[in-house]
């Protein structure tokens, strides 16, 4: 046995006591019992981490803002499961307890004859116990039927007990326990009454800033003290202490160094991972109500490969800061504030200084939209931004992309070598149309399930695309940014390593 198979064995089990909450479909409740399950157990003193299943930013917003903890994301086709793994493992390393929460129906995913990117997929891969929500409205015995069939599907996904979801009454409840209970031999834990109070907002037009106001804490409050009253929240922590025990995953390629699964940084903080000297190269991160669309681990991950992360708020008033080597703009609502973000002057002046100087400069999504020279809202107002881009933003009433995307680079630019490929996801409603008779200098190919197009922009330093990447579907991204960043502040400074 060589000595990394040995290191392997030896890793400790180690105990994690979670389960997945799962819906038969979009709309079932899965977020509502998720977030009112959230809050209940924090009310008993639990320390609860969340986790989302998939490409979502929403969903973690609401987690965070329920439990005090940034929420994660589980993702095991933009990722490996092995990273998948020892990034559940490393973020529930302090926590008495873990929810995930699941995407669409349980089954649903990237495929319609497997499991990749679904639910289900998450559920076996961390050996956790599901809790399946299920709407009943208008339902008796028929309830029995649904959760049997979810079930039989794939025998492996241990369901392990049943919320049951707009029931019209305590005895239409009876009724579907008894007849859930009877058929499928799994415990129905508890149920949530029609309730226009647990009814969640819109999840497009300025939901962040609501959050952030805190004007849905009466919806937490609400959900937590209906669960409270009909759930058998002791049964449920029964069943999250009996999940297996889960071993650590080998040490993956992260960076520029091996960094060990037990040997990583805070998660509450990714500046942690550098230490404080002058030669770190200084990434500037847009984080406001208008550009939150960060996974956790991208920013950590940047760090680990040896940048020193600052936030800036653009509607706060605030240009870029003054120490940047680079400029990080991630997606978001940038059409809710587009009045405020174009009155901005000093970031606009800002990002055009930075990329005239060739400070390198990504953006994603609503980051791209604002590199273009105007955003035309759904109102029909034209708001002028940075126009770095040779293109012009108009939203439109529907989406205008939606799903899982793996992007290939057309050329050597800041995250990739050409040829190299990264993982991530589209969700817009803008449409990006640019100049006539303009160079079209696409970023990447894409791919997705309708097939292969261009997609972005690149010049120089400068990228920019409507996907949300992964950095842990690709790790040498991360380090090449961070190269072009520190190469940029020797340049900047005089000072070469």
């Amino acid at each position: 046995m060589n000595e990394e198979s040995r290191a392997e064995r030896e890793r400790p089990s180690q105990l994690r006591p979670r389960f997945v909450v799962a819906g038969t479909g979009s709309g079932s409740g899965k977020t509502t019992v998720t977030l009112g399950l959230l809050r209940a157990f924090a009310r008993r003193g639990l320390n609860v981490q969340a986790f989302k299943c998939g490409p979502d930013y929403i969903d973690p917003a609401y987690h965070a803002a329920v439990t005090g903890r940034p929420a994660r994301n589980l993702d095991a086709w933009m990722t490996s499961s092995e990273y998948m793994l020892e990034y559940y493992l490393r973020s529930s390393e302090a926590a008495d307890l873990s929810v995930i929460e699941g995407v669409m129906g349980l089954y649903d995913g990237k495929e319609a004859t497997a499991l990749t990117g679904s639910t289900a997929e998450i559920a076996l891969l961390t050996d956790s116990p599901v809790l399946l929500v299920v709407n009943v409205r208008s339902m008796g015995r028929s309830a029995a039927a649904i959760v049997l069939g979810f079930q039989v599907l794939e025998p492996g996904v241990h369901i392990a007990a049943v919320i049951v979801n707009c029931c019209g009454s305590a005895s239409h409840y009876r009724t579907v326990k008894a007849a859930i209970e009877a058929a499928c031999h799994i415990p129905v834990i508890g149920w949530l009454e029609r309730d226009r109070g647990l009814d969640i907002p819109e999840r497009h037009l300025g939901l962040l800033p609501a959050v952030e106001r805190g004007e849905l804490e009466p919806l937490f409050d609400r959900a937590a003290d209906l669960l409270e009253a009909g759930t058998d929240l002791d049964l449920l922590l029964e069943i999250a202490a009996a999940a297996p025990n889960l071993r650590h995953p080998a040490a993956k390629r992260i960076g520029p160094e091996e960094v060990s699964a037990d040997g990583n940084p805070s998660e509450e903080s990714p500046q942690a991972v550098v230490t404080a000297y002058d030669s770190a190269p200084v990434i500037a991160i847009a984080r406001d109500a208008a550009f939150n669309f960060y996974y956790a681990d991208n920013l950590e991950l940047l760090a680990r490969a040896g940048a020193r992360l600052v936030y800036f708020s653009p509607l706060s008033g605030e240009g870029v800061p003054p120490q940047a080597d680079g400029i990080y703009i991630g997606g978001g609502f940038p059409e809710e504030f587009a009045a405020g973000i174009a009155g901005n002057s000093i970031f606009l002046d800002g990002l055009r200084a930075a990329a005239a100087a060739g400070m390198p400069l990504y953006a994603e999504c609503g980051g791209y939209m604002v590199l273009a020279r105007s955003l035309t809202d759904r109102s029909g107002a034209i708001h002028q931004l940075a126009g770095i881009i040779p293109a012009d933003t108009v939203m439109q009433e529907k989406r205008s992309a939606l799903g899982y995307r793996e992007v290939t680079a057309r050329a050597d630019c800041l995250l990739l070598k050409q040829g190299d490929r990264l993982r991530g996801h589209e969700f817009h409603y803008s449409q990006m149309n640019y100049a006539p008779g303009e160079p079209q200098l696409y970023a990447y190919d894409s791919h997705g399930r309708s097939g292969s197009q261009p997609e972005g922009y690149v010049s120089g330093n400068v990228m920019a695309a409507y996907a949300h990447i992964h950095l842990a579907s690709y790790f040498p991204a991360a380090a090449r940014l961070v190269e072009a960043c520190r190469i940029y502040r020797g340049r900047k400074t005089g000072f070469t390593q």
